[in-house]
């Protein structure tokens, strides 16, 4: 065969190839499995699997309140602000009723579901990595939220929940309650915090897929006549990776005993999210909102 000719056939294999794939997509035709296996150790067992967040650099976050990551296929700084008295106010206020509610149910004998929209209920949208049975990345789900105590409060909140984990729960909801009065104090106003319950290495939600690709995410809480927005860089916590430091396994450690503390305890130790907070916008209808963003606030 000429040069020529195998030259034809060579450009005809590689426009082949380019055409399968586009069709594939990017779902089908790259590796996107996260899960690597723990060595044996002491603690673990030797077939127990964690996933490692690659896409994020919280190396500078406690001492320069900033954020590397990957958001949008490039790599970009971001500071990490706190929410502002509108957000705060409201949210320990809201939650500070629906405990109340709560308390009133039990004590009536009322059945029923309690409220448990408005600052439990976060909104979140992300996009990135779409999965083999969507038409495309974006997605939304409703993820249950809570505050992280400060590095310095951590232990404190930790031994308090311990200390009254077998009381009755009339009186876990009053120490719920002694902690969203002293709000301010106790919780770092930087972050919200939820837990991924049902990713494990045989399903992954499309939530987990899309922040391990883009770390970039948008929370909305609805609890009219009040709206709010946060833009966050989310950081995902495998109980098992052994790259976490000691301060992201007692985050870790902490989302997960909250939950259970009112929730019920859980078989096993879940996912710990948190979500670092980069922008607040008031999406409030009723007074104007209209999505003004109001931190940082606008010159």
């Amino acid at each position: 065969m000429r040069l020529g000719g195998i030259i034809v056939i060579a450009i005809l294999v590689v426009l082949f190839l380019i055409l399968v794939v586009v069709r594939m997509g990017p779902d089908e035709g790259l590796d996107n499995n996260y899960w690597l296996q723990v060595e044996e150790n002491e603690e673990l067992e030797s077939d127990t699997y964690y996933f490692h967040q690659d896409n994020l650099d919280v190396s500078e976050l406690h001492t320069y309140n900033l954020i590397r990551a990957r958001v949008e296929e490039q790599w970009q700084e971001f500071e990490v602000v706190e929410v502002p008295k509108e957000f705060w106010d409201w949210n320990f206020n809201a939650r500070l009723q629906q405990l109340d509610e709560i308390k009133t149910m039990i004590q009536t004998g009322e059945r029923g579901m309690p409220t448990l929209s408005g600052p439990h209920n976060g909104m979140i949208a992300t996009h990135g990595n779409k999965r083999k049975d969507s038409a495309f990345s974006i997605n939304n789900a409703v993820k249950g939220m809570g505050w992280l105590p400060k590095p310095e409060k951590m232990s404190e909140v930790r031994d308090l929940l311990l200390e009254t984990w077998d009381s009755s729960i009339m009186e876990k909801i009053e120490v719920l309650e002694s902690l969203y009065e002293r709000g301010t104090e106790i919780f770092d106003l930087s972050k919200q915090t939820s837990l991924e319950l049902y990713t494990h290495p045989d399903f992954e939600t499309q939530s987990f897929l899309n922040q391990m690709a883009d770390p970039g995410v948008s929370i909305v809480f609805l609890d009219l006549p009040e709206s709010y927005k946060l833009r966050c860089i989310v950081q995902m916590m495998h109980p098992n990776d052994p790259y976490l430091s000691d301060y992201e396994r007692e985050i870790v450690e902490y989302i997960n005993l909250i939950h259970d503390y009112f929730h019920g305890e859980m078989d096993r130790i879940s996912i710990g999210v948190v979500y670092h907070i980069l922008q607040v916008y008031d999406n409030s209808p009723g007074r104007g909102g209209r999505g003004t963003r109001i931190m940082p606030r606008l010159p």
